[in-house]
């Protein structure tokens, strides 16, 4: 799933091909479930869109919106595999030789976008999942993100860095009694962190993901705190392009999880076992990530290469309507087979399901070597 590095990869090439330019052709195909679900339509969107000149772009964590010229604007989430494609511009964090990830338009596409200028840009919403969502704000651009869905969500590592201080995190940590990775991955807390940047952010602060998070000591918090803003930060300024991350992050060699005969180690012969947390596969080293306070009781730990059987891809079960699987983001908890109530009580953000989903298609998150 985008994560915010991957997200502000987006925000950026819209500001590089698509703002300053006027929409003068917008098509849509309508989808009760992108659309419907954050209750508009296909329809609205377009009448919305077209013939208005796109101003600015901005983003809080997993969420990304454009600026129109006047209200309403687009508010979009790229749930578990949506993207916005520009076309001839390289926006994908990953890379792929797919002849079909060529084609114009795209397959699946929600929206297509056309502007003016010579030459013109064209863009395309694409998610064959049904799990985005699509929705139109109305209100003045600066007040965006006091409307829903964003109010809900914690604030952005990068965007609001003056809001998450050390002493904000403390206050957070202490607060809540649950393992510390469920915490980062909970968008009601801090908008943006998924799994993997949650898994690198407590690999370099050296905390097991198991932790509670009332129990971390003070210069654990101030060495959470740092990594944070270190993972969060360098990852957007590298665009989410994982070929140019630092050779020491956990990232760069986790992928080996599953691959028989291929040992998951960093360069330094550290072993990285995989766990469960929170409903979520956790990548840990070990020898790093000490447990050093009370855990979760529930965690099943296992080894990436331990037997054959747990070399293989495993999926969940998958709702026959997929929007299910977005517990907690646009309607009620699921109660379809497959997803498991991880806590007593509800959380309260709209955007949830890297705390309830399961891995569901396993991929990787960021641009990847060819």
């Amino acid at each position: 799933m985008p994560e915010l590095a991957e997200v502000s990869r987006i925000v950026h090439f819209i500001r590089q091909h698509l703002v300053g330019r006027t929409l003068t052709k917008v098509s849509t195909q309508n989808d009760d479930i992108v659309y419907g679900k954050v209750g508009t339509t296909a329809s609205e969107f377009q009448n919305a869109m077209e013939g208005k000149k796109l101003v600015g772009a901005g983003q809080q964590g997993k969420y990304f919106w454009i600026v129109m010229s006047s209200p309403p604007h687009a508010v979009m989430h790229f749930g578990m595999a949506g993207w916005l494609k520009i076309r001839d511009a390289d926006t994908y964090y990953y890379r792929t030789d797919k002849p079909e990830d060529k084609e114009w338009p795209p397959k699946y596409w929600k929206f297509l976008l056309e502007t003016d200028g010579d030459p013109k840009a064209q863009a395309a919403f694409v998610d064959f999942r049904r799990l985005g969502r699509i929705r139109l704000v109305d209100c003045p651009a600066e007040e965006i993100r006091a409307h829903s869905p964003l109010k809900e969500n914690g604030p952005d590592p990068v965007t609001d860095k003056d809001t998450v201080t050390e002493s904000w995190l403390a206050s957070k940590l202490k607060s809540k009694k649950v393992p510390i990775k469920a915490l980062l991955l909970d968008q009601a807390n801090i908008s943006g962190i998924g799994n993997w940047m949650g898994d690198e952010i407590l690999y370099h602060a050296k905390i097991h993901p198991e932790q509670y998070s009332n129990t971390l000591q003070d210069d654990q918090i101030k060495q959470l705190h740092s990594a944070m803003h270190y993972v969060c930060s360098t990852s957007v300024d590298l665009l989410a392009d994982s070929e140019r991350f630092p050779e020491d992050w956990l990232f760069k060699h986790r992928w080996e999880k599953g691959k028989k005969n291929v040992p998951s180690v960093l360069p330094n012969g550290q072993k990285i076992t995989f766990i469960t947390v929170g409903g979520r596969t956790s990548a840990v080293v070990p020898s790093v990530q000490k447990k050093t306070g009370p855990v979760t009781k529930d965690a099943n730990g296992q080894d990436a290469n331990d037997t054959q059987k747990s070399s293989k891809r495993k999926r969940s079960v998958v709702p026959k309507d997929e929007s299910d699987a977005e517990e907690g983001i646009d309607g009620p908890k699921s109660k379809k087979r497959g997803y498991k109530r991880q806590t007593k009580k509800p959380i309260k953000s709209e955007e949830t399901e890297d705390v309830k989903a399961t891995n569901i298609s396993r991929r990787r998150s960021t641009r990847l070597k060819k």
